[in-house]
């Protein structure tokens, strides 16, 4: 496998679009169920946990930034290989595809649950989840440029739902965030961990990286991404603890969808519908992003052409969409990927870069060592 990538300039975009491929990857049906999840372990100071959780990821991206910036133009694929050799750097390269995997299969089986919740209660999960996985798979096969203007449309056509949140502010209590900072060290460092689940997918990035045009802005508009999520995301969570009575929120399973509920438009009762209609915008620009960093592993790593990678993985994962009868199964699933994403885009990273680190570093000295003999 070479190490660095260097593709053609008709599949280069620009480094800005990184804004919102960011944002995008980030923003997914995570953010749904997040006021909840994180109130659970940091109650009423839940909002902060989210914050510091936005900065814990503007970290690990300036790290993992200091790992790209050591090659010429090398994908994760090409790291690991480089750094730990053929056999194991392989081994973590399809830990890694099997990880891509799973997030593309999390992320259209969780939004399948929501609408058999709040719209079609007997609509099979294999009729729904064939449409996605077909259109996610059409928008991979226009290549990398495609995956990501996708994604720049995808924040375009909805970034008129965080406006929607002015409604419910309109029935907000201010006293229920105070008192501030009044859990423990322990329960706010738990609601960061919970918070940091809903904030993968910076970790595509690792896989994207040789496809940019002016990398010398990337570090910055990816930041600008982060901090984005990290603001609607906080803005979300501090909503929806002022909305909610306390007992209520813990008992909510998607606040942000309960939220606009109280919404009211002309001829239009149940706007939540709109809502989660609207919401298949923002998980298939996802879905796209984690098809093509794991299907490219099959051109990376077992030599395959990436377009066979596409379909093998759409449908084993439609397959697998038959196994899921309940929501105590999808759980399950969920909770598990998240703990492995955890892993992978948040503590390895950092690690691999220590170790890059001081590989470049050792290399450097033992070439200006054989230059001065």
């Amino acid at each position: 496998m070479k190490v660095n990538l260097h593709p053609r300039k008709g599949l280069l975009f620009n480094a800005y679009l990184l804004m919102f491929f960011i944002h995008k990857v980030q923003t997914g049906i995570g953010i749904v169920g997040l006021p909840r999840i994180v109130y659970l372990e940091s109650k009423h100071d839940a909002w902060i946990s989210v914050f510091l959780a936005g900065v814990f990821t503007s970290i690990v991206i300036f790290v993992m930034f200091l790992m790209l910036k050591q090659y010429d133009s090398a994908d994760l694929y090409g790291i690991q290989v480089d750094v730990f050799g053929k056999w194991i750097g392989n081994l973590l390269n399809i830990a890694y595809m099997v990880y891509l995997s799973a997030c593309f299969f999390t992320i259209f089986m969780n939004y399948i649950e929501i609408v058999q919740v709040w719209i079609f209660p007997n609509l099979p999960a294999w009729q729904l989840s064939l449409v996605l996985i077909a259109l996610a798979v059409y928008a991979v096969q226009g290549g990398v440029r495609i995956v990501v203007g996708f994604a720049f449309l995808g924040v375009i056509g909805t970034v008129w739902l965080g406006t929607i949140l002015v409604v419910p502010m309109k029935y907000a209590d201010t006293t229920h965030i105070f008192p501030i900072f009044n859990v423990d060290i322990k329960h706010l460092v738990k609601g960061i961990y919970r918070s940091s689940l809903s904030m993968m997918g910076f970790e595509l990035l690792m896989f994207f990286y040789p496809f940019v045009k002016d990398r010398k802005n990337m570090l910055l508009y990816a930041q600008i991404g982060n901090l984005y999520t990290t603001f609607l995301f906080t803005v979300v969570t501090l909503v929806s603890i002022m909305f909610f009575a306390e007992d209520s929120l813990a008992r909510t399973i998607w606040p942000v969808l309960s939220m606009f509920k109280i919404v009211r438009l002309p001829n239009l009762e149940r706007f939540e519908f709109i809502a989660v209609s609207f919401w298949m915008l923002i998980i298939l620009p996802n879905m796209g992003a984690y098809l093509w960093a794991a299907s490219k592993g099959f051109s990376r790593v077992v030599k395959w052409k990436q377009k066979h990678g596409i379909w093998i993985i759409g449908v084993l994962a439609w397959g697998l969409a038959f196994f899921i009868h309940s929501r105590m199964q999808m759980n399950m699933v969920t909770d598990y990927v998240a703990k492995m994403g955890f892993v992978l885009a948040f503590c390895y990273p950092l690690l691999l870069t220590a170790i890059v680190l001081v590989k470049k570093r050792l290399v450097r000295r033992k070439e200006a060592n054989a230059q001065g003999l």
